[in-house]
């Protein structure tokens, strides 16, 4: 059995008590992840997370008193190493782009399968974003703007955000492309630093909304 300082734990808000039972029980079905506490509320949630101190947070947009996107924005700053799902119904540009810039790592939508679920939180607390295909090609198809920046990347930094954009970890990108993981590294915090962004997630959704790379 899995020791309870390797499962990752797990905060749900949502204010809709049939989802959260929902997850509650899709959680059990997965030794490696633990629930902690449940939100009904964006200002349950930043309580929570404060008193909890949760790896993962799945957290709905659309809710009363508080929304997600401001939960988000609040827990991110107060709480950096905890990691957020934006786990919405929706999946507009606008709606995407703000859970994503107020700090979330992915956006998934709530008709992904548990299996799907059980890898995106695990991928997320290691700080790997996971985006919806709906959202991807959503930011694929939005509005193009030039954006300088890309032209400044090498062709192996295209090479490595690229294969951040597919969700691979640092040590599986050295794999792929033959180079060492402090390579890896530091290419990453170039792409970072030439993007202009603070995080993987940042420098994936830019990658997308403004086809640096090329997509399924």
């Amino acid at each position: 059995m899995m020791s309870q300082e390797n499962r990752i734990r797990v905060l749900i808000v949502d204010d809709h008590d049939m989802l959260r039972e929902g997850l509650h029980a899709f959680l059990k079905a997965f030794p490696d992840l633990q629930l902690v506490g449940e939100a009904a509320s964006g200002v349950e949630a930043v309580r929570l997370c404060r008193e909890l101190n949760p790896d993962v947070v799945l957290m709905d947009l659309v809710m009363p008193e508080m929304d997600g996107v401001t939960a988000i924005r609040l827990i991110h700053q107060a709480q950096p190493a905890v990691k957020i799902i934006a786990l919405s119904s929706f999946g507009e540009d606008e709606l995407v782009w703000s859970a994503l810039n107020a700090g979330a790592t992915s956006y998934l939508l709530k008709n992904i399968s548990a299996d799907r679920l059980a890898k995106a939180i695990r991928a997320t607390r290691a700080g790997l974003p996971t985006l919806a295909p709906e959202v991807t090609h959503a930011l694929v198809d939005g509005d193009v703007q030039s954006f300088s920046p890309a032209a400044e990347l090498t062709p192996r930094e295209l090479e490595v955000l690229q294969l951040l954009v597919e969700g691979l970890t640092n040590t599986a990108i050295a794999q792929r492309l033959n180079l060492s993981k402090f390579t890896v590294k530091n290419h990453v915090s170039s792409i970072l630093s030439k993007l202009g962004v603070a995080s993987r997630t940042e420098a994936v959704s830019l990658a997308l909304k403004h086809n640096i790379v090329h997509t399924d």
